[in-house]
Protein backbone atom coordinates (compact mmCIF):
# COMPACT_ATOMS: atom_id res chain seq x y z
CA UNK A 1 0.00 0.00 0.00
CA UNK A 2 2.71 2.22 0.79
CA UNK A 3 3.30 2.82 -2.69
CA UNK A 4 0.17 4.74 -3.13
CA UNK A 5 0.89 7.12 -0.66
CA UNK A 6 0.66 10.61 -1.55
CA UNK A 7 2.61 13.56 -0.34
CA UNK A 8 0.35 16.22 1.02
CA UNK A 9 0.08 20.06 -0.91
CA UNK A 10 3.30 19.10 -3.18
CA UNK A 11 2.28 22.42 -4.92
CA UNK A 12 1.76 24.62 -2.07
CA UNK A 13 3.81 27.30 -2.28
CA UNK A 14 5.38 27.02 -5.96
CA UNK A 15 6.05 30.04 -8.47
CA UNK A 16 3.48 31.43 -10.38
CA UNK A 17 3.10 29.92 -14.20
CA UNK A 18 4.64 32.00 -16.76
CA UNK A 19 1.88 33.56 -18.62
CA UNK A 20 3.10 35.25 -22.23
CA UNK A 21 4.17 34.40 -25.36
CA UNK A 22 4.65 30.21 -26.21
CA UNK A 23 7.93 28.97 -26.64
CA UNK A 24 8.53 25.95 -29.34
CA UNK A 25 11.20 23.77 -29.17
CA UNK A 26 11.45 22.70 -32.62
CA UNK A 27 13.17 19.60 -34.04
CA UNK A 28 15.07 18.86 -31.18
CA UNK A 29 15.73 15.19 -29.73
CA UNK A 30 14.04 14.47 -27.13
CA UNK A 31 14.47 12.15 -23.22
CA UNK A 32 10.55 12.74 -21.92
CA UNK A 33 11.64 11.01 -18.73
CA UNK A 34 11.74 7.30 -19.83
CA UNK A 35 11.80 7.18 -23.90
CA UNK A 36 14.02 8.93 -26.45
CA UNK A 37 12.12 9.86 -29.48
CA UNK A 38 14.53 11.08 -32.17
CA UNK A 39 12.76 14.50 -33.60
CA UNK A 40 10.04 15.73 -31.72
CA UNK A 41 8.65 19.33 -31.60
CA UNK A 42 7.66 20.18 -28.05
CA UNK A 43 5.21 23.50 -27.05
CA UNK A 44 5.56 25.41 -23.97
CA UNK A 45 3.22 28.22 -22.78
CA UNK A 46 1.80 29.49 -19.59
CA UNK A 47 4.02 27.16 -17.56
CA UNK A 48 3.32 23.78 -18.50
CA UNK A 49 4.06 21.86 -21.41
CA UNK A 50 1.10 22.15 -23.89
CA UNK A 51 1.77 19.76 -26.87
CA UNK A 52 4.81 17.35 -28.12
CA UNK A 53 4.55 16.34 -31.52
CA UNK A 54 6.39 15.28 -34.46
CA UNK A 55 5.52 19.04 -36.10
CA UNK A 56 3.81 21.81 -35.03
CA UNK A 57 3.09 24.60 -36.48
CA UNK A 58 2.92 27.64 -33.80
CA UNK A 59 2.58 31.02 -35.92
CA UNK A 60 2.84 33.53 -32.35
CA UNK A 61 5.14 31.38 -30.72
CA UNK A 62 8.81 31.86 -29.94
CA UNK A 63 10.91 28.95 -31.92
CA UNK A 64 14.02 27.39 -30.25
CA UNK A 65 16.51 25.14 -32.99
CA UNK A 66 17.08 22.20 -31.35
CA UNK A 67 19.05 20.80 -34.16
CA UNK A 68 21.84 18.75 -32.48
CA UNK A 69 20.40 19.51 -29.28
CA UNK A 70 18.01 17.17 -26.59
CA UNK A 71 15.66 18.16 -24.46
CA UNK A 72 14.93 16.62 -20.59
CA UNK A 73 12.79 17.50 -17.95
CA UNK A 74 14.41 19.10 -15.20
CA UNK A 75 16.66 17.52 -13.24
CA UNK A 76 15.28 16.31 -10.07
CA UNK A 77 18.01 15.51 -7.21
CA UNK A 78 17.03 13.16 -4.82
CA UNK A 79 19.47 14.24 -1.69
CA UNK A 80 20.41 17.17 -0.45
CA UNK A 81 20.80 19.95 2.43
CA UNK A 82 19.54 23.58 1.27
CA UNK A 83 20.83 25.80 3.39
CA UNK A 84 20.18 29.12 1.38
CA UNK A 85 18.17 31.12 -1.17
CA UNK A 86 21.66 30.63 -2.92
CA UNK A 87 22.14 27.08 -2.82
CA UNK A 88 18.48 26.41 -4.66
CA UNK A 89 19.99 29.46 -7.32
CA UNK A 90 23.11 27.19 -7.89
CA UNK A 91 20.62 24.10 -8.49
CA UNK A 92 19.43 25.98 -10.91
CA UNK A 93 21.73 27.18 -13.36
CA UNK A 94 22.82 23.70 -13.51
CA UNK A 95 19.58 22.22 -14.47
CA UNK A 96 18.71 21.00 -11.42
CA UNK A 97 14.51 22.28 -10.80
CA UNK A 98 13.79 20.09 -8.09
CA UNK A 99 15.98 19.34 -4.84
CA UNK A 100 14.49 16.89 -2.04
CA UNK A 101 16.29 18.05 1.00
CA UNK A 102 17.36 15.46 3.61
CA UNK A 103 18.12 17.55 6.79
CA UNK A 104 16.61 21.19 7.30
CA UNK A 105 15.48 23.25 10.20
CA UNK A 106 11.57 24.08 9.58
CA UNK A 107 11.60 27.78 10.45
CA UNK A 108 14.31 27.71 7.39
CA UNK A 109 12.11 25.40 5.55
CA UNK A 110 9.26 28.12 5.70
CA UNK A 111 11.48 30.94 4.45
CA UNK A 112 12.49 29.71 1.63
CA UNK A 113 8.92 28.36 0.41
CA UNK A 114 8.15 31.59 0.69
CA UNK A 115 10.43 33.38 -1.53
CA UNK A 116 10.69 30.56 -4.16
CA UNK A 117 10.37 31.81 -8.31
CA UNK A 118 10.88 31.28 -11.69
CA UNK A 119 14.54 32.03 -9.88
CA UNK A 120 15.20 29.50 -8.05
CA UNK A 121 14.75 26.01 -7.66
CA UNK A 122 11.86 24.33 -5.98
CA UNK A 123 12.50 21.94 -3.15
CA UNK A 124 10.77 19.26 -0.70
CA UNK A 125 12.31 18.77 2.87
CA UNK A 126 12.33 16.09 5.50
CA UNK A 127 12.94 18.72 8.06
CA UNK A 128 14.52 17.30 10.98
CA UNK A 129 15.47 13.78 10.93
CA UNK A 130 14.85 11.27 13.53
CA UNK A 131 17.71 10.60 15.64
CA UNK A 132 18.50 9.89 19.07
CA UNK A 133 20.62 12.31 21.67
CA UNK A 134 23.89 12.37 20.45
CA UNK A 135 23.31 10.32 17.51
CA UNK A 136 24.27 11.34 13.69
CA UNK A 137 22.51 14.89 12.61
CA UNK A 138 23.12 16.30 16.29
CA UNK A 139 26.17 17.35 15.09
CA UNK A 140 24.70 20.14 13.03
CA UNK A 141 22.67 21.97 16.03
CA UNK A 142 20.10 21.26 18.18
CA UNK A 143 17.66 18.66 16.87
CA UNK A 144 14.62 17.14 18.52
CA UNK A 145 15.61 13.59 19.27
CA UNK A 146 14.01 10.39 20.55
CA UNK A 147 14.92 6.97 22.38
CA UNK A 148 12.34 4.64 22.37
CA UNK A 149 9.29 3.43 19.71
CA UNK A 150 6.49 4.87 22.40
CA UNK A 151 7.95 8.66 21.47
CA UNK A 152 7.76 7.51 17.27
CA UNK A 153 3.91 8.66 17.12
CA UNK A 154 4.34 12.07 18.50
CA UNK A 155 7.74 12.53 17.14
CA UNK A 156 6.22 12.03 13.49
CA UNK A 157 3.19 14.45 14.33
CA UNK A 158 5.51 16.90 15.36
CA UNK A 159 7.76 17.11 11.80
CA UNK A 160 4.12 16.75 10.10
CA UNK A 161 2.58 19.63 11.95
CA UNK A 162 6.37 21.98 11.29
CA UNK A 163 5.93 21.21 7.48
CA UNK A 164 7.39 18.20 6.69
CA UNK A 165 6.70 16.48 3.42
CA UNK A 166 8.21 13.18 4.12
CA UNK A 167 10.22 11.52 7.18
CA UNK A 168 13.79 11.27 6.95
CA UNK A 169 15.62 8.80 9.44
CA UNK A 170 19.52 8.39 10.78
CA UNK A 171 20.30 5.02 11.46
CA UNK A 172 23.94 4.20 11.81
CA UNK A 173 23.92 0.67 13.15
CA UNK A 174 27.19 -1.60 11.87
CA UNK A 175 29.32 1.49 10.40
CA UNK A 176 32.96 0.83 11.04
CA UNK A 177 34.97 3.84 10.11
CA UNK A 178 38.22 2.49 11.99
CA UNK A 179 39.80 2.87 15.51
CA UNK A 180 39.97 6.15 14.64
CA UNK A 181 36.55 7.05 14.75
CA UNK A 182 34.13 6.39 17.43
CA UNK A 183 31.13 5.01 16.15
CA UNK A 184 27.91 7.53 17.34
CA UNK A 185 24.66 6.22 19.48
CA UNK A 186 21.46 5.40 17.22
CA UNK A 187 18.25 4.63 17.16
CA UNK A 188 17.06 0.57 17.91
CA UNK A 189 15.38 -1.08 15.21
CA UNK A 190 12.29 -1.09 17.05
CA UNK A 191 11.92 2.56 17.52
CA UNK A 192 12.97 2.35 12.96
CA UNK A 193 9.94 0.40 12.62
CA UNK A 194 7.30 2.40 15.20
CA UNK A 195 9.01 5.56 13.32
CA UNK A 196 7.99 3.90 9.92
CA UNK A 197 4.24 2.64 11.21
CA UNK A 198 3.68 6.34 12.33
CA UNK A 199 4.45 8.14 9.16
CA UNK A 200 2.74 5.52 7.26
CA UNK A 201 0.07 5.83 9.23
CA UNK A 202 -0.31 9.53 7.49
CA UNK A 203 0.19 8.46 4.36
CA UNK A 204 4.20 9.80 4.27
CA UNK A 205 7.47 7.64 2.96
CA UNK A 206 10.19 7.02 5.07
CA UNK A 207 13.48 7.69 3.93
CA UNK A 208 17.01 6.39 5.96
CA UNK A 209 20.24 7.22 6.22
CA UNK A 210 22.28 4.37 6.56
CA UNK A 211 26.51 3.29 6.20
CA UNK A 212 26.63 -0.38 6.34
CA UNK A 213 25.06 -3.29 4.53
CA UNK A 214 23.64 -4.01 7.55
CA UNK A 215 22.01 -0.65 8.52
CA UNK A 216 20.54 -1.28 4.83
CA UNK A 217 18.82 -4.46 5.59
CA UNK A 218 17.59 -3.75 9.48
CA UNK A 219 15.78 -0.55 7.89
CA UNK A 220 14.28 -2.27 5.01
CA UNK A 221 12.93 -5.12 6.68
CA UNK A 222 11.13 -2.38 8.84
CA UNK A 223 9.17 -0.78 5.66
CA UNK A 224 11.37 1.73 4.93
CA UNK A 225 10.49 3.34 1.26
CA UNK A 226 13.92 4.16 0.61
CA UNK A 227 17.68 4.27 1.23
CA UNK A 228 18.77 7.61 1.53
CA UNK A 229 22.30 6.52 0.66
CA UNK A 230 24.45 3.11 -0.06
CA UNK A 231 27.00 1.75 2.38
CA UNK A 232 30.66 1.73 2.50
CA UNK A 233 32.07 -1.61 1.95
CA UNK A 234 34.87 -3.76 -0.27
CA UNK A 235 31.37 -6.25 -1.55
CA UNK A 236 27.34 -6.26 -1.94
CA UNK A 237 26.10 -9.47 -1.37
CA UNK A 238 24.87 -11.28 -4.18
CA UNK A 239 21.45 -11.17 -3.18
CA UNK A 240 21.35 -7.31 -1.99
CA UNK A 241 18.99 -6.17 -4.82
CA UNK A 242 16.97 -8.78 -4.98
CA UNK A 243 16.10 -8.05 -0.95
CA UNK A 244 15.20 -4.50 -1.54
CA UNK A 245 12.95 -5.36 -5.07
CA UNK A 246 11.02 -7.47 -2.59
CA UNK A 247 10.33 -4.83 0.14
CA UNK A 248 9.52 -2.48 -3.27
CA UNK A 249 12.03 0.04 -1.57
CA UNK A 250 14.21 2.74 -4.08
CA UNK A 251 17.92 3.50 -3.30
CA UNK A 252 19.58 7.09 -3.65
CA UNK A 253 23.22 5.72 -4.00
CA UNK A 254 24.81 9.38 -3.47
CA UNK A 255 28.05 7.72 -5.36
CA UNK A 256 29.81 10.94 -5.42
CA UNK A 257 30.00 12.00 -1.65
CA UNK A 258 30.64 8.07 -0.63
CA UNK A 259 33.77 8.60 -2.73
CA UNK A 260 34.47 11.73 -0.63
CA UNK A 261 34.91 8.95 2.36
CA UNK A 262 37.23 6.10 0.45
CA UNK A 263 39.56 8.72 -1.00
CA UNK A 264 42.29 9.74 -1.85
CA UNK A 265 40.41 12.47 -3.80
CA UNK A 266 37.43 13.61 -3.85
CA UNK A 267 34.97 13.17 -6.76
CA UNK A 268 34.31 16.73 -7.30
CA UNK A 269 38.20 17.28 -8.74
CA UNK A 270 37.34 16.60 -11.76
CA UNK A 271 34.00 18.32 -12.26
CA UNK A 272 36.31 21.79 -11.46
CA UNK A 273 38.19 21.50 -14.76
CA UNK A 274 35.15 20.70 -16.97
CA UNK A 275 35.07 23.55 -19.76
CA UNK A 276 31.27 23.37 -19.70
CA UNK A 277 30.86 23.30 -15.57
CA UNK A 278 33.97 25.85 -14.44
CA UNK A 279 32.52 29.29 -15.79
CA UNK A 280 29.31 28.55 -13.34
CA UNK A 281 31.15 27.44 -10.02
CA UNK A 282 32.32 30.25 -7.48
CA UNK A 283 35.33 30.09 -5.39
CA UNK A 284 33.52 28.47 -2.18
CA UNK A 285 32.27 25.81 -4.43
CA UNK A 286 35.31 25.27 -6.37
CA UNK A 287 36.44 24.61 -2.62
CA UNK A 288 34.36 22.46 -1.35
CA UNK A 289 34.10 20.14 -4.40
CA UNK A 290 38.06 19.33 -3.38
CA UNK A 291 37.71 18.61 -0.18
CA UNK A 292 37.23 14.97 1.34
CA UNK A 293 35.93 13.44 4.94
CA UNK A 294 38.64 12.99 7.43
CA UNK A 295 38.56 9.35 7.05
CA UNK A 296 38.86 8.78 3.86
CA UNK A 297 43.01 10.01 4.61
CA UNK A 298 43.22 6.84 6.48
CA UNK A 299 42.37 4.08 4.03
CA UNK A 300 39.86 2.37 6.24
CA UNK A 301 37.10 2.63 3.91
CA UNK A 302 36.25 1.14 0.41
CA UNK A 303 33.69 2.23 -1.79
CA UNK A 304 33.90 -0.70 -4.49
CA UNK A 305 30.90 -2.53 -3.00
CA UNK A 306 28.70 0.61 -3.85
CA UNK A 307 29.26 -0.24 -7.51
CA UNK A 308 28.42 -3.79 -7.07
CA UNK A 309 25.34 -2.54 -5.16
CA UNK A 310 24.37 -0.51 -7.96
CA UNK A 311 24.80 -3.53 -10.59
CA UNK A 312 22.42 -5.69 -8.71
CA UNK A 313 19.49 -2.98 -8.28
CA UNK A 314 19.42 -1.97 -12.05
CA UNK A 315 19.23 -5.71 -12.22
CA UNK A 316 16.67 -6.58 -9.94
CA UNK A 317 14.78 -3.06 -10.94
CA UNK A 318 14.92 -1.61 -8.02
CA UNK A 319 14.45 2.09 -8.46
CA UNK A 320 17.54 3.90 -8.57
CA UNK A 321 17.35 7.83 -7.88
CA UNK A 322 20.53 10.31 -8.17
CA UNK A 323 21.21 12.28 -5.23
CA UNK A 324 24.68 14.21 -4.68
CA UNK A 325 24.33 15.19 -0.57
CA UNK A 326 25.18 18.57 -1.86
CA UNK A 327 27.02 19.89 0.65
CA UNK A 328 28.93 17.40 2.02
CA UNK A 329 32.59 17.51 0.67
CA UNK A 330 33.42 16.79 -2.55
CA UNK A 331 29.83 18.19 -3.50
CA UNK A 332 28.20 20.99 -4.93
CA UNK A 333 24.30 22.44 -5.81
CA UNK A 334 23.42 21.11 -8.69
CA UNK A 335 27.16 20.89 -10.51
CA UNK A 336 27.60 17.32 -8.69
CA UNK A 337 24.62 15.57 -9.75
CA UNK A 338 26.58 15.55 -13.68
CA UNK A 339 29.22 13.79 -11.97
CA UNK A 340 26.83 11.39 -9.79
CA UNK A 341 25.00 10.18 -13.48
CA UNK A 342 28.37 9.74 -15.11
CA UNK A 343 29.39 7.38 -11.46
CA UNK A 344 26.10 5.98 -12.08
CA UNK A 345 27.63 5.39 -15.89
CA UNK A 346 30.39 3.72 -14.62
CA UNK A 347 29.07 1.40 -12.27
CA UNK A 348 27.10 -0.27 -14.61
CA UNK A 349 23.50 1.44 -15.67
CA UNK A 350 23.05 2.91 -19.00
CA UNK A 351 23.07 6.17 -20.04
CA UNK A 352 19.24 6.60 -20.53
CA UNK A 353 18.62 4.62 -17.16
CA UNK A 354 21.23 7.09 -15.40
CA UNK A 355 18.57 9.84 -16.90
CA UNK A 356 15.15 8.07 -15.73
CA UNK A 357 17.17 8.20 -12.06
CA UNK A 358 17.36 11.92 -12.14
CA UNK A 359 13.53 12.70 -13.64
CA UNK A 360 10.77 10.24 -13.89
CA UNK A 361 11.99 7.54 -11.21
CA UNK A 362 12.45 10.47 -8.47
CA UNK A 363 9.11 11.99 -9.40
CA UNK A 364 7.52 8.59 -9.12
CA UNK A 365 8.97 7.56 -5.86
CA UNK A 366 8.01 10.59 -4.46
CA UNK A 367 4.41 10.59 -5.82
CA UNK A 368 5.90 14.28 -7.41
CA UNK A 369 3.21 14.19 -10.06
CA UNK A 370 3.32 17.52 -11.74
CA UNK A 371 7.14 17.25 -13.00
CA UNK A 372 9.92 14.67 -14.21
CA UNK A 373 8.65 13.51 -17.58
CA UNK A 374 8.07 16.34 -20.85
CA UNK A 375 4.22 15.50 -21.54
CA UNK A 376 1.09 18.13 -21.77
CA UNK A 377 -0.11 19.11 -18.52
CA UNK A 378 3.05 18.67 -16.81
CA UNK A 379 4.79 21.96 -15.59
CA UNK A 380 7.29 23.62 -17.94
CA UNK A 381 10.64 22.40 -16.13
CA UNK A 382 13.22 21.72 -18.79
CA UNK A 383 16.78 21.48 -19.44
CA UNK A 384 17.96 21.74 -22.77
CA UNK A 385 21.09 20.35 -23.90
CA UNK A 386 23.78 20.41 -26.87
CA UNK A 387 24.60 16.80 -27.95
CA UNK A 388 23.35 13.61 -26.93
CA UNK A 389 23.67 12.65 -23.38
CA UNK A 390 20.99 9.46 -24.01
CA UNK A 391 24.22 7.87 -25.93
CA UNK A 392 27.25 10.46 -23.98
CA UNK A 393 25.98 10.95 -20.18
CA UNK A 394 28.59 13.90 -20.15
CA UNK A 395 26.31 15.99 -22.69
CA UNK A 396 24.10 16.52 -19.69
CA UNK A 397 27.12 19.11 -18.73
CA UNK A 398 26.73 21.12 -21.93
CA UNK A 399 23.88 22.87 -21.21
CA UNK A 400 22.19 25.41 -23.80
CA UNK A 401 19.22 26.93 -21.44
CA UNK A 402 17.13 26.06 -18.21
CA UNK A 403 13.11 26.46 -18.22
CA UNK A 404 11.62 26.38 -14.53
CA UNK A 405 8.11 26.69 -15.42
CA UNK A 406 8.05 27.73 -18.81
CA UNK A 407 10.66 30.56 -17.74
CA UNK A 408 14.16 30.55 -19.07
CA UNK A 409 16.77 30.74 -16.39
CA UNK A 410 19.30 34.01 -17.14
CA UNK A 411 22.69 31.23 -16.87
CA UNK A 412 24.28 34.16 -18.48
CA UNK A 413 24.23 36.24 -15.76
CA UNK A 414 24.56 33.84 -13.19
CA UNK A 415 27.70 32.74 -14.64
CA UNK A 416 28.86 36.25 -14.78
CA UNK A 417 28.46 37.04 -11.47
CA UNK A 418 29.61 33.64 -9.97
CA UNK A 419 32.64 33.34 -12.23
Amino acid sequence: MRRLFILHALIAGHCLLAQGKPVLFHHVRLFDGTTVVPVADVLIKDGKIVAVDSSLSVPDARVVDGAGKTLLPGFIDAHVHVHSRESLEQALAFGVTTELDMMMPPRLESVLKSQEGDDLASFFSAGFPATVPGGHGTEYGEVPTLTKPSEAASFVDERLNEGSDYIKIMYTAGVDLGPRFRPRPTLDKQTVAALVAAAHAHHRLVVVHIGALQGARDVIDAGADGLAHLFHGSSSPSDFGEFVAAHHAFVIPTLSVLQSSCGPRSAGESLIADPDLAPFLDGDTRERLTETFPVARTGYVSCRGAAQAVRQLSAATVPILAGSDAPNPGTGYGVTLHGELALLVSAGLTPVQALVSATSAPAAAFHISDRGTIAPGMRADLVLVAGDPTEHIGDTRKIVSVYKGGVEFDRESYRKRKH
